[in-house]
């Protein structure tokens, strides 16, 4: 059986004073905790010697998305810059609409560029990074058509995808670690949509938005 190694066991390493971790090369290890690794400086050692990679890539059967528009204000830009490579390794493509570098900037034009682009159907679905993923989302709620969820886990975009049929995926750059948000991005990326009951409740929330379109509030 293979051993899970979780954050919580790496905490535990580090206050414990274990600073290498020696491995047979037949362990797992969560995203959040390949995250801890690397902020605490541990060492992962396989038993021959050779340093293990420390890179788990999750396989997943189909990508639903062909054409990603991506985009992050400046607290996400280097995990946008990150992403690309990782798009490009499941042969997606992307529109990167910036910001283009790490200077101060608005989430609102980031978050709209995005949005605008999935709303009008040059990509099939937006990543947005912000420092929370809360403000971009409400940003990119405001158009029409626009179903933007903010992921923090696995389970979350999972169930976005399959419950709400989200369409933006948005990601807090200053919450999750890089290997945390390519694991939550495998599962949004390959989640079909379910239908059925969540098809009629998405129903519901087209006739409010149609609604304020037309200028009703009721």
């Amino acid at each position: 059986m293979k051993k899970l190694f979780t954050e919580e066991n790496i905490i535990k390493f580090y206050k414990d004073g274990i600073t290498t971790v020696y491995i047979d090369g037949s362990e797992l290890f969560t995203p959040s905790a390949l995250d801890k690794i690397r902020a605490l400086k541990i060492n992962i050692v396989k038993k021959n010697k050779v340093q293990a990679s420390g890179n788990i890539e999750n396989k997943f059967k189909q990508i639903n998305f062909k054409k990603i528009a991506l985009g992050s204000d400046h607290t996400g830009f280097n995990e946008k810059e990150n992403l690309k490579e990782f798009l490009k390794a499941k042969n997606i493509d992307f529109i990167d609409v910036g910001t283009f570098d790490g200077q101060s900037c608005d989430y609102p034009d980031f978050a709209f560029e995005v949005a605008k682009k999935v709303a009008l159907n040059d990509a099939d679905g937006g990543i947005i990074l912000d420092a929370t993923g809360i403000p971009s989302a409400i940003t990119a709620n405001k158009i029409p058509g626009i179903r933007a969820a903010t992921c923090y886990n696995e389970f979350s975009a999972k169930s976005s995808r399959e419950h709400n049929n989200s369409n933006v995926i948005v990601l807090g750059a200053r919450t999750l670690g890089v290997d945390t948000i390519k694991s939550i991005l495998e599962i949004w990326l390959s989640t079909e949509f379910a239908g059925g009951r969540h098809q009629r409740r998405l129903n519901k929330i087209s006739k409010i938005e149609q609604l304020f379109i037309n200028g009703k509030s009721e």
